[in-house]
């Protein structure tokens, strides 16, 4: 396992090639905040598995059309289409410098995937530009399961504006209502203490594969997502410019 503190300046121009890079994180941890921070100062794609799905649901393609079926069917997307879609949106112009992964892998047999793609040894990445010498920086955020419960019990939203605040940390100025709209705000379902305990377990047990298998290569960084919110993105941002060279 490394870490690697943020050392001399940080790099935040949108010329240099980034390569890939694949966060972990769980319910929380300020994985999507960091996403976009990441996306705005590299200017670099994030690519949502979430986001490929439904844009080709929505599109009525052929993949969309068989992740259809099987979601309709109660099944799991199987990752013979997941991983051909990823391979499609990957191919697009603006992933040639780099790009973020968010909610891919989610299995071994999918990092595996990954890995011959990048390296050029499948079909689809012999006729692209997906095949990259550069090897993925892999980042998992860490955060105390303790902080993680406050973050999540004392998140609130306002159903008008979207505005997230948390009662804990980021307070409205009048309690249980929208500092800009004046809307009651609500609760998501999902972050209720008995819902997110479940959560974070089914977290822990699918990624805890893909953490060993990353770590086993040498890949792996930790950053503690405790931090200042800015400073676990200086953190970040020094292990994707120095994380292929450690």
């Amino acid at each position: 396992m490394k870490t690697q503190a943020s050392t001399g300046s940080i790099v935040q121009t949108q010329t240099r090639n980034v390569g890939p890079v694949i966060l972990f994180g769980p319910p929380g941890a300020g994985k999507g905040t960091q996403s976009k921070k990441l996306v705005e100062l590299l200017g670099i794609p994030q690519i949502s598995t979430g986001d490929i799905l439904r844009e080709n649901v929505a599109s009525g393609t052929e993949w969309g059309k068989q992740a259809k079926a099987a979601m309709e069917g109660g099944n799991l997307v199987s990752d013979d289409i997941v991983c051909a879609m990823v391979a499609d949106r990957l191919n697009k112009p603006d992933t040639r410098r780099g790009y973020i992964l968010d909610g891919f892998p989610r299995t071994v047999a999918q990092a595996e995937w990954l890995d011959k793609l990048l390296s050029g040894k499948l079909f689809e990445s012999t006729h692209t530009h997906v095949a990259s010498a550069v090897p993925p920086v892999v980042i998992s955020i860490k955060v105390d399961y303790n902080q993680l419960l406050q973050r999540l019990t004392g998140r609130r939203s306002c159903p008008t504006c979207g505005t997230i605040y948390n009662v804990f940390s980021k307070p409205p100025r009048i309690e249980g209502i929208c500092d800009l709209e004046g809307s009651k705000l609500v609760m998501r379902q999902d972050d209720r203490e008995e819902v997110i305990a479940g959560r974070l377990k089914a977290y822990e047990q699918q990624t805890l594969p893909l953490v060993s298998y990353y770590r086993s290569q040498g890949r792996l960084f930790e950053v503690n997502g405790d931090q200042p919110e800015k400073r676990v993105t200086e953190e970040m941002l020094s292990l994707i410019e120095h994380g292929n060279h450690l």
